[in-house]
């Protein structure tokens, strides 16, 4: 199958599963924590179990690896990575910036990748060789770019889980770049609004970070971890940037802590 026809499929099932999300978000639903620490919602094991079925009647021989669930083994050569809830804590404090991440690969790597904001009805998307595009719900797809800042000093650099992030690393880039706080990360990156992004703390897994490479590089960016490794063999850390900033960021930010015990500060002890 060409990567076309898995995108689409792609962008259908998340479209789907961001308005079932949309619909449990508004309803409200109660949290729990995870044997990690990390929150879990009802809803991330509901819309999982959606989309794997989505999956599972469009594409039975593909196999699947979901962020709730146990992975499924397929027959095809291709694997679909799943993050039904992307941004637990924000959908559990009722903050409305969680995504549904979807990505299909094969033995090459990604093929497709979908990144849905249920509650703002857009998608970020990209296929390999096909670019990569924004859609808002009811308007034509518009494709995106990064932009061509070339200046290390005063990029826009946006922060995701700062709360975790090292003294060392906060102050470092503090000098240098403008700090913003969580936007659309990747997305944001992708469509040239700003410079990079930096995830750092609680380390990303890879359910995290599968779409957003391709996204990234299909717009004219790079991504790596914040060693320059590939992110998805990594050590959990994530520097998106438009490419042209890679290798000065990455120069600022190689070889530093990347996160603190804030769980540790939360609790008091």
């Amino acid at each position: 199958m060409a990567p076309d026809e898995l995108l689409q499929a792609a962008i259908e099932i998340v479209t789907e599963a961001g308005r079932f999300a949309a619909r449990l978000f508004l309803e409200g639903v109660p949290t729990r924590l995870k044997s990690d620490g990390t929150p879990v919602t009802p809803a991330d094991l509901e819309v999982e179990q959606l989309v794997r079925s989505l999956i599972a009647s469009r594409f039975p021989e593909d196999g699947v690896l979901g962020e709730e669930g146990d992975e499924a083994a397929g027959r095809s050569g291709r694997r679909w990575i799943i993050d039904p809830i992307d941004g637990t804590t924000y959908f559990a404090q009722r903050i409305p910036t969680f995504e549904v991440l979807l990505a299909v690969e094969d033995e090459s790597g990604c093929m497709a990748g979908v990144i849905g904001y249920p509650m703002s009805r857009e998608l970020y998307y990209a296929g390999r060789g096909l670019g990569a595009w924004h859609k808002v719900d009811g308007k034509p797809a518009e494709r995106i770019t990064v932009n061509d800042k070339q200046r290390r000093r005063g990029a826009w650099v946006e922060m995701n889980n700062p709360a975790g992030w090292s003294e060392e690393l906060l102050m470092t880039l503090h000098r240098e770049v403008m700090l913003v706080p969580n936007m659309k990360g990747s997305a944001s990156v992708a469509s040239g609004f700003i410079d990079a992004v930096i995830c750092a703390g609680l380390p990303m897994q890879y359910w995290d970070v599968a779409p957003r490479e391709l996204l990234l590089t299909e717009a004219g960016g790079r991504v790596t971890d914040l060693d320059g490794n590939d992110i998805r063999s990594g050590n959990g850390t994530v520097l998106g940037s438009n490419g042209h900033l890679h290798d000065a960021l990455l120069e600022l930010v190689r070889g530093l802590p990347a996160n603190r015990d804030y769980r540790a500060i939360i609790n008091g002890t």
